[in-house]
């Protein structure tokens, strides 16, 4: 019994979304790559100068009351050991009350995470790991639905507007309903607009009440807000730490509500951004390929062709007139793809089992009329002959 086998080849192109997701690895890493170079020129010379400035202070310290530098060292690794647990310098607020532990389980349902206050017992770390998973999950879940509901008041503002626009009140038909339909669904970027706003509006407000509140800078206040808001949180600002907040009961709620909001709006815009990044890396793939699929028109002039497997044919287009076609005989059934473009080349058969010894090509003769073109051919003899490879 005769198998027939076609000849495939596997694809080594990656799918769209595999070449996606690439591209966009290449470019993280050259984004990282660059904002390395850049913020280490930046900041490596204002960290060289102050680790002099703190050794040249720690001297004179040592020097002036005379204590060795060994002890101080040591007495400062205690501190830091201190700080940990919530000892400050200056004194602050208590960090573990019930406004200290709701202000730190928010820094971690909100996937902010200051450092500030962190669990010092084995228990209290533990039980971080399960209290976090569970509310980690439960808060990108609430921004998730943060965001359809702000794409469902978007799209209802859209279609009333456009029914203000033609001053009707209801919509009768159902190809009106269809438009109506169309035309209230926001777009990416109408939507990424609004959230940036939105968040401007939030930040600036915020940053507001944090330099009255905290005594920072506006500018300060506003990197904090973007730091806090993009749940990064460095830690080197931290809002409510200092001991008179913890008399104001009304920064406290208005501080975790600006942190509440600002994270659910930066959060809907980061994901509104992704996907125009992601129809930017679409074009971009199309791009290229539509790039390559030109280079590889007018570099090669093969076509190739995948013709019936019992007598797979190929034609070449080097001649617009006089078109060569070439036959070609595999044994055992075997499909043959065939690469022939130039009477002089030498055609390929691409089976998995079989390969060319020989090849032959017949010029065919222009006659007077179709009939004599189909019937009367010239060959030049040759022999070919497809062998099967030894398995």
């Amino acid at each position: 019994m005769k198998k027939d086998f076609s000849c495939c080849c596997p694809s080594l192109i990656p799918s769209r979304e595999t070449a996606c997701f690439y591209l966009l690895f290449v470019l993280i890493a050259l984004y990282m790559l660059a904002g390395a170079a850049i913020f280490s020129s930046l900041e490596r010379p204002a960290e060289l100068k102050a680790h002099k400035l703190w050794e040249s202070r720690l001297k004179d310290f040592s020097q002036e009351y005379n204590i060795s530098c060994d002890d101080l060292k040591s007495l400062l690794c205690y501190y830091e050991e201190a700080r940990t647990a919530g000892i400050r310098a200056e004194q602050g607020r208590a960090l573990w009350d019930i406004p200290g532990a709701f202000y730190f389980v928010g820094t971690v349902v909100s996937t902010i995470g200051f450092g500030v206050t962190a669990p010092s017992t084995v228990t209290g770390k533990v039980l971080l790991v399960f209290y976090g998973l569970l509310g980690c999950s439960a808060a990108i879940l609430f921004f998730n639905l943060f965001l359809e509901r702000v794409i469902t008041l978007l799209s209802f503002l859209i279609f009333w507007c456009h029914r203000k626009r033609r001053g009707s009140d209801r919509l009768d038909s159902r190809a009106g309903d269809t438009i109506s339909d169309m035309e209230r669904k926001p777009s990416v970027y109408q939507v990424t607009l609004i959230l940036f706003v939105a968040v401007l509006l939030v930040a600036c407000g915020a940053a507001s009440l944090y330099s009255v509140m905290e005594g920072w800078t506006y500018l300060e206040s506003l990197y904090f807000c973007f730091v806090a808001f993009s749940t990064v949180g460095f830690g080197d600002f931290v809002s409510g730490q200092r001991e008179h907040h913890e008399d104001s009961r009304g920064y406290q709620v208005a501080n975790c509500l600006m942190m509440l909001l600002g994270v659910c709006c930066t959060y809907s815009l980061f994901n509104a951004i992704s996907v125009i990044i992601k129809q930017g890396l679409n074009w971009t793939l199309g791009t290229l390929a539509w790039m390559y699929s030109g280079i590889h028109h007018h570099r090669s002039k093969i076509k190739l062709c995948f013709s019936d497997p019992e007598v797979p044919t190929c034609y070449c287009e080097n001649d617009t007139q006089h078109r060569q076609q070439v036959q070609a005989v595999c044994s055992s059934g075997h499909s043959m793809l065939c690469h022939f473009c130039d009477p002089s080349s030498i055609g390929k058969c691409l089976c998995e089992n079989a390969r060319v010894k020989k090849v032959c090509y017949r010029n065919i003769k222009r006659e007077a009329s179709v009939k004599q073109e189909q019937d009367n051919c010239s060959y030049e003899e040759y022999q070919t002959h497809a062998i099967p490879l030894a398995s």
